[in-house]
């Protein structure tokens, strides 16, 4: 199972005057994630890197920013796989202090700033959420409504006319059975204009 981050978390390492300030947090998508490097950027004009990995929407990138390649942004990247990780940014500023490092010190050094930092961090799982619209009677309403929160989903449009057209947002694990039990509740009176979902997306709880 995928996680996420309940809130942003930090770390700092000292290794031979280099200062390493490591962060991992949540992000929706690459896009809010490069926003956050440049934000970084401009928050530390004077720093010598600031590389980053990001595993979101299914995907990966990582970024060495001038450090020797495949010393910074992959082994960032493998410890956000490690820890199945998804929707997570991880970003290690580097002040260098005037003595090299070596690849593997490098590599050791962006490894535990990430990893320091995943140490005090809570994650919380990614649950994948199935947008339903259907139209239902107006007696059947108030027990859509009394169903929902039992499986953890949600109301996200209720339009009223010949019948209550709702848009739904149902966790995956709990869409069929739900499916399956207001059927049978409407007896054969639910209307399902596209019985396929027409959107996902996922979230975290």
């Amino acid at each position: 199972m995928p996680y996420s981050l309940r809130a942003p978390v930090h770390s700092e390492l000292i290794i031979k005057k280099s200062r390493f300030i490591g962060c991992v947090k949540s992000v929706p998508d690459r896009a809010a994630a490069l926003a956050r490097v440049a934000a970084l950027r401009a928050e530390h004009p004077a720093a010598t890197h600031v590389c980053w990995a990001l595993m979101a929407g299914g995907h990966s990138a990582a970024n060495d920013d001038g450090e020797p390649g495949g010393t910074a942004g992959r082994p960032m990247l493998e410890v956000l796989r490690h820890q199945e990780l998804e929707g997570v940014l991880a970003t290690v500023v580097r002040y260098y202090g005037g003595t090299p490092l070596g690849a593997g010190g490098l590599v050791r050094a962006y490894t535990d700033s990430v990893a320091q930092a995943l140490l005090q961090a809570e994650k919380i799982p990614v649950v994948r959420h199935l947008t339903l619209r259907c139209e239902v009677p107006y007696a059947l309403e108030g027990w859509l409504r009394r169903e929902l929160p039992v499986v953890g989903a949600s109301l996200l449009e209720a339009r009223h006319g010949d019948g209550v057209s709702v848009t739904l947002q149902v966790p995956a694990s709990q869409a069929t059975g739900f499916i399956e039990r207001l059927n049978d509740a409407g007896q054969g009176r639910v209307i399902w204009p596209d019985p396929e979902t027409d959107s996902d997306s996922s979230d975290q709880t």
